[in-house]
C-alpha cells in the first residue's frame, strides 16, 4: 500500500516527492496504473491477514495478554509502512491544512472558502471544495493554524506533521479500546482486531489522514475514564473532541446512564430521575465550557455551529437518504422522464433527518442499563447517525467501528462487521473515488465480505443445543 501510494494515492497536484526525483511520469498514465495494481494489492493483503487473524482469535476463545500483546504487534506492523505513504484514498488533508493557513493568514474557514487565500495548500485542495467553508469546530482549526505556522507553506512537512498528529489518535485507540472491553467484561485481543486493527481503520484513518482519529481517540479515553467513574475528565475530554468535530456529542448522553448506575442504582424512581436530570446538566454545562474555552483560546468563532450540517455535493449509498433517492428515482423516471435525481434526494434527506432524530432518542432511552448496555448503545447511536445522514463516508465508521468489540459482541455482529468493514474498505481507490456505482465491482466485493465473515467466524452446530445428543455439554452440565 505504501508502494502503491506513491502513484496511485490523493498524490500532490504539484511538486511531491516524484517530482522531487524528476520522476512525475510515474503518476499518470500507464504508470500510474502500475501503482494502482500494486495498491490495490496491498489493500487485499491487508484485509486477507486481518480475516486470518480474527479466524485465529475466535476459534482459539482466548483471553489472555499473549492474544492482545500479538494483536497489538500485528497492528503497529500493519500501520508502520504507512508512515511512508502518501494520503491514501482522500484529499481531505490538504484541505485541513488549507483551512489553518486560513486562520493563519486571517480568513475565517466558516464564512469563506479556500479560494480566498491562493497558495500552494490551494492547489492540492479538491475542486468539490476549494468554495465550501468548513463545517469542523475550532480544535480543529487551531490545528491546522499551528501546523501551518511551524511548516509554513511547505505541504510536504504538513503532511508529515499530520501523519504524527493522526497516529497519535490512533495510539490512543490502541491503548483505551482494550480496557474498555476489560472494564465491560469482553475480550480485549477481540475488541483490539475488531475495532481498531480493522482495514477501514487502518486505511481511511491512518491512510486517509482524518480528523476522526484524534476524535475517535478522545472519545474512546473519556469512555474509558466514566466506566472508571472519573466523569469530569471523561467528559472533559469528549468535549475537547467535540471541539474537533461535532459528531463526538453523540457518545455523551450515554454518560448520563453511566452516572446514574454509580450514584443511584437501585435508589427509588424520584432519587434516580433527580440524579438523572443533575447528570445531564452537569454534562451539558461542562461540555459547553470545554468548548467555550477551546473557542476563546483558539481565537476561532462560533461559526461552526452554522455549518454543522456540512456539504451537501457528495453522493453515496453509504448514507441511506442517498441510499433511498436511488433506489426510487428510475422507478419514478418510469411514469415521468421530466423527474429529477436531486428532487428525490432533497426528500429522503429531510426524512432523514427526522429519523435520526427519533432513532437516537430512542437508543439513548432503550440502552440504559447497565455500563455494556451503555457502550452498546454509543456504538448504535454513532450508526443510527450515519445510516440516516445526509452524507456519508467510509471514515465517519471509525466512531461506532472502534467500540464494537468491546461488549463482547454476539457471533452475528461480528459476521456483519466483518462482511461490513470489508465491502467498505475494498471500495475506494487511492485517489479517493468510490467504487459503489459498479456493479461488477459491488457483486465481486459483497462476495468477498460474505467469504470473510463466515471465515471469521463460520457456523457451527452448538453441542448443548443439539436435542438429539444423550450426553450434556459440558457448560450445561
Amino acid at each position: 500500500m505504501a508502494v502503491g501510494s506513491i502513484g496511485a494515492g490523493a498524490t500532490r497536484n504539484r511538486g511531491g516527492f516524484l517530482a522531487s526525483v524528476d520522476l512525475s511520469f510515474l503518476s499518470y498514465s500507464h504508470a500510474r496504473g502500475i501503482f494502482s495494481t500494486v495498491l490495490a494489492v496491498g489493500v487485499f493483503l491487508l484485509v486477507a491477514a486481518w480475516v486470518l487473524l480474527g479466524r485465529s482469535l475466535i476459534a482459539s476463545h482466548r483471553d489472555t495478554g499473549g492474544d492482545l500483546t500479538f494483536v497489538r504487534n500485528c497492528t503497529w506492523a500493519w500501520v508502520a509502512p504507512l508512515l511512508l505513504a502518501a494520503p491514501l484514498m482522500s484529499r481531505d488533508v490538504y484541505s485541513y491544512l488549507m483551512q489553518g493557513a486560513m486562520i493563519r493568514d486571517g480568513f475565517d474557514p466558516y464564512s469563506e472558502g479556500a479560494a480566498v487565500n491562493p497558495g500552494p495548500y490551494l492547489l492540492e485542495v479538491s475542486h468539490d471544495w476549494r468554495n465550501t467553508t468548513t463545517p469542523y469546530g475550532p480544535l480543529h482549526l487551531w490545528i491546522g493554524e499551528a501546523v501551518t505556522t511551524l511548516v509554513g507553506d511547505n505541504v510536504a512537512a504538513g503532511l508529515i506533521v499530520y501523519k504524527f498528529i493522526t497516529l497519535a489518535g490512533f495510539a490512543a485507540m490502541v491503548w483505551a479500546i482494550p480496557r474498555i472491553a476489560t472494564r465491560l467484561g469482553g475480550d480485549p485481543a477481540v475488541a483490539l482486531w475488531l475495532g481498531v486493527a480493522n482495514p477501514v481503520m487502518i486505511i481511511h484513518i491512518v491512510g486517509g489522514m482524518h480528523n476522526e482519529s484524534v476524535m475517535v481517540g478522545l472519545v474512546s479515553i473519556g469512555l474509558l475514564l466514566s466506566l472508571d467513574s472519573r466523569f469530569f475528565s471523561g467528559v472533559a475530554l469528549m468535549a475537547v473532541a467535540v471541539a474537533l468535530k461535532a459528531t463526538a456529542a453523540i457518545a455523551l448522553p450515554f454518560v448520563a446512564w453511566l452516572a446514574l448506575r454509580r450514584y443511584a442504582d437501585g435508589a427509588s424512581l424520584g432519587r434516580r430521575l433527580i440524579t438523572l436530570a443533575a447528570a445531564g446538566i452537569a454534562i451539558i454545562a461542562e461540555s459547553i465550557a470545554v468548548v467555550a474555552a477551546i473557542t476563546w483560546v483558539s481565537g476561532a468563532s462560533w461559526g461552526w455551529l452554522a455549518q454543522i450540517s456540512g456539504n451537501s455535493k457528495v453522493v453515496n449509498p453509504l448514507s441511506g437518504a442517498t441510499f433511498l433517492a436511488d433506489a426510487i428515482t428510475p422507478y419514478i423516471l418510469l411514469f415521468d422522464d421530466t423527474f429529477k435525481y436531486n428532487s428525490a434526494l432533497s426528500v429522503s434527506r429531510t426524512i432523514g433527518s427526522v429519523l435520526m432524530l427519533v432513532g437516537l432518542v430512542a437508543v439513548w432511552l432503550v440502552f440504559r442499563q447497565s455500563p455494556r448496555r451503555a457502550v452498546m448503545g454509543t456504538a448504535l447511536a454513532y450508526q443510527v447517525a450515519f445510516l440516516f445522514n445526509a452524507v456519508t463516508l467510509p471514515w465517519y465508521f471509525a466512531s461506532s467501528i472502534s467500540l464494537v468489540g468491546t461488549f463482547k459482541p454476539q457471533p452475528w455482529l461480528i459476521r456483519f462487521t466483518v462482511a461490513a468493514s470489508v465491502f467498505v474498505g475494498l471500495a475506494f481507490t487511492g485517489s479517493g473515488n468510490h467504487r459503489f456505482y459498479n456493479g461488477w465491482w459491488v457483486f465481486a466485493s459483497l462476495a468477498v465480505a460474505m467469504a470473510s465473515a463466515y471465515i471469521v467466524h463460520p457456523r457451527t452446530k452448538s453441542v448443548s443445543a443439539d436435542r438429539g445428543s444423550k450426553t450434556q455439554a459440558p457448560a450445561r452440565a
